[in-house]
This record gives C-alpha cells, sequence and structure tokens, in this order.
C-alpha cells in the first residue's frame, strides 16, 4: 500500500489527536495509584499518541505517512526519517496487543517505556 500524501488539515488532524491521546493518558496517570487498574488504558493512550505523532512526523518530513494495519510499515517509513524515533515508535507498538487486547496487564517498566516513547515522538511532531 502507498502511503497517502498529506495535506495540512490532515497534519494539523493528527497532530490534534496525538495531544489529546497524550493529555488523555496524563489524565489517565493521575488515577492509576489509587486502587483502580488503569495501567494498561494509560498505555494504550500512549500508544495511540505516538502513533499519530508518528504520523504527523512523516507528513512533516516525507510529505506522506501511512494508514495502513500493518503497523511495522508505519515504522519502516518513519525510520527514513529518524531512525532513533522510529525505535520508540516500535517499543509503543510492541505493547499494543498486550495493553489493549490481552488479559496480561502491562508491567511498570512498560508504563516507563511507554511514557518515554510516547514524549519523544509527540513532543517532535509538536
Amino acid at each position: 500500500m502507498t502511503p497517502p500524501t498529506s495535506s495540512p488539515s490532515a497534519r494539523s488532524g493528527r497532530l490534534r489527536k496525538a495531544e489529546a491521546f497524550r493529555e488523555a493518558a496524563e489524565l489517565i496517570e493521575q488515577f492509576m495509584n489509587d486502587g483502580t487498574d488503569l495501567r494498561d488504558a494509560y498505555v494504550t493512550m500512549c500508544v495511540h499518541a505516538g502513533i499519530a505523532a508518528a504520523d504527523v512526523i512523516c507528513m512533516g518530513a516525507l510529505g506522506e505517512y501511512y494508514t495502513g494495519q500493518r503497523h511495522d510499515q508505519a515504522t519502516k517509513l518513519l525510520e527514513t526519517v529518524d531512525p532513533a524515533l522510529a525505535r520508540q515508535l516500535a517499543v509503543l507498538l510492541g505493547m499494543k496487543t498486550k495493553a489493549g487486547y490481552s488479559d496480561m496487564p502491562v508491567s511498570a517498566e512498560q508504563i516507563t517505556r511507554a511514557r518515554r516513547a510516547m514524549d519523544a515522538l509527540v513532543d517532535r511532531a509538536s
């Protein structure tokens, strides 16, 4: 699948989503230690923020982004822009299934890694 070309409205829309997902993660983070188990929801928001931010980064640098189901292709596209950020996206994507679809919760270490990866991507996109 050929990545679609971007437009200014697509780029600003994806940036708004990246920032909104990060804000949602930060709100969830405030309640993670009050006895509720929100770890998976938190990491899921980090993942979505990172994906949206990666799209923005690719749009800005390449004029295109990936919209298919194969996230490895999005990582490869981002790697052409910034290999370090592609590794951050890969970190998040590696947690997506566990956080969103598994019966096993994410670990404390994964929460830390998810936050760092999300911040790296959203900060660069902003």
